[in-house]
């Protein structure tokens, strides 16, 4: 069998910083630049604050995969499964190019594994392959 495969993140990474620094100078910009109506950069501004709120808590997520089974945990939940208790894993692209990936029971029900937790979706696809579950691939599905 595969060494066990561990994914972590938080929600403290430079990815966010960069993002949320270019969104404020851009509206930094706008206003002292082009005049734009305070109300409507602030509106804009309310969108950043999930990320805010990412950085200020660190949220932790991540997955491990083992010869036993299936965990992962994203922020105050946390999950496992025994990998006898998976028929695949399903890798769904959606329209806006993510991959999401569930756990398929041999009932047919899917397991969602939340999307922050996840590690690029080929190398978590791989890891599974390399710990014996079958993986399926679906393209640009709308659920």
């Amino acid at each position: 069998m595969a060494d066990a495969f561990v994914h972590e993140t938080s929600g403290r990474n430079t990815r966010t910083y960069l993002v949320l620094m270019c969104i404020y100078a851009a509206l930094i910009a706008a206003y002292s630049i082009l005049g734009a109506a305070w109300w409507i950069l602030a509106l804009v501004a309310i969108a950043t604050l999930p990320a805010l709120w990412d950085l200020y808590s660190n949220r932790q997520s991540g997955v491990r995969l083992d010869e036993t089974q299936l965990a992962w945990w994203s922020g105050r939940g946390t999950a496992q499964m025994p990998l006898s208790d998976i028929d695949h894993m399903r890798f769904d692209t959606r329209l806006d190019f993510s991959v999401r990936a569930s756990a398929v029971l041999p009932d047919k029900r899917r397991i969602r594994l939340p999307y922050d937790a996840l590690p690029p979706h080929k190398i978590f696809e791989a890891a599974c392959q390399a710990h014996g579950l079958r993986t399926e691939r679906h393209h640009f599905s709308l659920l």
